[in-house]
C-alpha cells in the first residue's frame, strides 16, 4: 500500500498559456518518463454511494470528503489500483493498493469480499468501508497528462487535457469504450502538488500564464449531462 500525503491546487489555463507554461517547466524540472510526446493517458472508474454522497458532498464543498476509484495506464494491464483519496481544504491524502486485473473486475463486478483475501490492513479498510455505503461503479473517466517533476518539497505540475467519459459502460478494460468529451477541448487543467510550500521559482513560473483557480473535479464533470448540473 502507497499513501502520498500533500497539497493539491487546480487551475483552467487556454491552450497557449499551457504550453507557454510547459516550455517553461521543460528547463526546470524533470519530465516524467511516460510523457511521449502527447503525454501519457490516464483512465479511472469512479465508485459512490447508492445516493451519490461523493458526488454531492463535492458539488456542496462538503469538507472533508472522498473519493473511490480504480485506476489504470493502459486497458492491456495486468493490474489496476484502487485508491482512496481523501480531501480537507488544500490538504489531500492518497493512499493506492495494487489489484490484479482479475481482482479489479471482481470488484467492478461488486465481488467486495475480493478484498478480504488480502493481508493488507487497507484492502480490509476498503471493504469495510465500500460494503457498508453500498458503493458501485458510477463513471470511467480518461484523459491525456503530461506531468514534471522537482524533488523538493516533491512538488508535480501536470497538465491534463482531452477529459472524456462514459457512464454506459463500466469495464475499465474495454479498449474501445463509448467515451465523449466532458470538458471544454480549448482548455487544459493545470493541477499543482506539493508538501509544505510550493518553491518560488515554481510560482513565478505560474504566474507566467493568465489562469484561474478551478474547484470542479474529474469525476463531477463526467456526471454533470446525466445529473443535470452545469459548472
Amino acid at each position: 500500500m502507497r499513501s502520498v500525503s500533500r497539497k493539491e491546487k487546480k487551475f483552467l489555463v487556454d491552450l497557449a498559456g499551457a504550453k507557454k507554461l510547459e516550455g517553461a517547466f521543460i528547463g526546470l524540472l524533470a519530465a516524467d518518463p511516460h510523457n511521449g510526446l502527447g503525454g501519457y493517458p490516464i483512465r479511472s472508474l469512479y465508485f459512490d454511494t447508492l445516493h451519490d454522497r461523493d458526488y454531492a458532498e463535492k458539488l456542496f464543498g462538503v469538507d472533508p470528503r472522498r473519493k473511490v476509484r480504480l485506476r489504470i495506464y493502459d486497458p492491456t494491464a495486468d493490474f489496476a489500483l484502487l485508491e482512496l483519496k481523501q480531501k480537507q481544504g488544500e490538504n489531500q491524502q492518497k493512499r493506492s493498493l495494487p489489484l490484479t486485473r482479475v481482482e479489479a473486475e471482481r470488484l467492478i463486478a461488486g465481488d467486495m469480499d475480493v478484498l478480504l483475501t488480502r493481508d493488507e490492513p487497507f484492502a480490509a479498510e476498503m471493504h469495510a468501508l465500500m460494503s457498508i455505503n453500498g458503493y458501485a461503479p458510477k463513471a470511467i473517466v480518461e484523459y491525456d497528462r503530461a506531468a514534471f517533476v522537482a524533488k523538493e518539497n516533491k512538488i508535480r505540475v501536470t497538465f491534463d487535457r482531452n477529459v472524456r467519459a462514459t457512464e454506459l459502460n463500466l469495464n475499465l478494460f474495454d479498449p474501445r469504450l463509448p467515451l465523449y468529451p466532458v470538458f471544454d477541448p480549448f482548455n487544459v487543467i493545470l493541477e499543482v502538488k506539493y508538501n509544505g510550500f510550493l518553491l518560488s521559482y515554481i510560482r513565478s513560473v505560474l504566474n507566467m500564464a493568465d489562469k484561474s483557480e478551478l474547484s470542479v473535479s474529474k469525476y463531477c464533470l463526467a456526471r454533470t449531462v446525466r445529473m443535470g448540473y452545469q459548472f
